[in-house]
């Protein structure tokens, strides 16, 4: 059931990221905000249905809350992403923010964190407790995994390599002072991605005590979410590059994001080469085994 329902939001998700670059104005705009529900969809929905609702639950309050509150803070004060403004095309808005925002730092949250746990091997020890059989914090995870952290907090923020060049082009924001900017990205200040880096790293922090120990693993469900990052990653390049004429956005992102994605990809395929020899060594007690 949980494989079946993300799978099929996950092709709808597709075919309207494959449209986008086909359409203009207030099309693509609409498009741009569909796109941000199915993702949202798509991610909680995975993290009630293969993990329960406490974890939905968590990630709905530090993405999507958590969010809201930084985009508001940011609007407002300049802090922590730098001076900046919405224009009308994303939807309504509350306290100077679209409401489709904060859903697209949960959309892509989710991933990122199932993709860092992935390579990180998840938590050592009992996963009913996150620990060793004892109930103690593993050496590799525990409630404060800070490798785990720091790689999905670095993927997060390194898709908005992709992201911001991507919006500020369409016009659906704009920053009142874009200095100092990274070459070949104009409009968009280093400040901003430095502060999504700070806010991811809060975030993801605040997901693994908030969620609990069924975070703290992967297993065959998340298929669909490993293949949404990796989709979001592959296919950002190639739009960026060709479509959306973004040559810089598309070099910058495929650099910054392959630190989580490359990886991903190359344990994955050598995952499903194991499994086709019989060679998969064995797991150890609450790591996966199946993804």
């Amino acid at each position: 059931m949980t494989r079946r329902l993300s799978w099929a939001l996950l092709a709808v998700l597709v075919l309207a990221q494959i449209c986008y670059p086909l359409t203009t104005g207030e099309t693509r705009a609409r498009l741009t905000v569909a796109t941000v529900v199915l993702g949202y969809l798509l991610s909680v929905g995975h993290a009630l249905l293969s993990r329960g609702p406490r974890t939905a639950a968590a990630l709905v309050a530090v993405a999507t809350v958590g969010g809201f509150a930084i985009e508001a803070l940011g609007v407002a004060t300049g802090f922590p992403f730098g001076s900046y403004d919405y224009s009308g095309e994303l939807g309504p808005k509350l306290a100077g923010v679209p409401l489709i925002i904060p859903l697209a730092w949960t959309w892509m949250a989710w991933p990122a964190w199932l993709a860092a746990t992935r390579l990180t091997g998840g938590d050592a020890g009992d996963p009913r407790t996150g620990g060793d059989s004892g109930g103690r914090p593993g050496r590799r995870g525990g409630r404060f995994p800070v490798r785990r952290i720091a790689l999905a907090a670095v993927g997060l923020a390194a898709w908005d390599l992709f992201l911001d060049p991507q919006m500020v082009a369409e016009g659906y924001w704009v920053w009142r002072d874009a200095t100092p900017a990274l070459p070949g990205l104009p409009g968009i200040p280093v400040s901003n991605y430095l502060g999504w880096l700070l806010f991811a790293v809060l975030m993801m922090s605040a997901l693994r005590p908030l969620a609990g120990p069924a975070v703290a693993t992967t297993d065959g469900r998340d298929g669909p979410m490993f293949a949404l990052w990796l989709w979001t990653y592959f296919s950002s390049v190639l739009a960026h590059a060709v479509f959306l004429d973004l040559p810089a956005s598309a070099l910058w992102g495929a650099v910054g994001m392959s630190v989580a994605a490359v990886p991903l990809a190359v344990t994955l395929i050598r995952s499903r080469r194991d499994d086709r020899h019989g060679t998969r060594q064995p797991q150890r007690p609450g790591v996966d085994a199946t993804a």
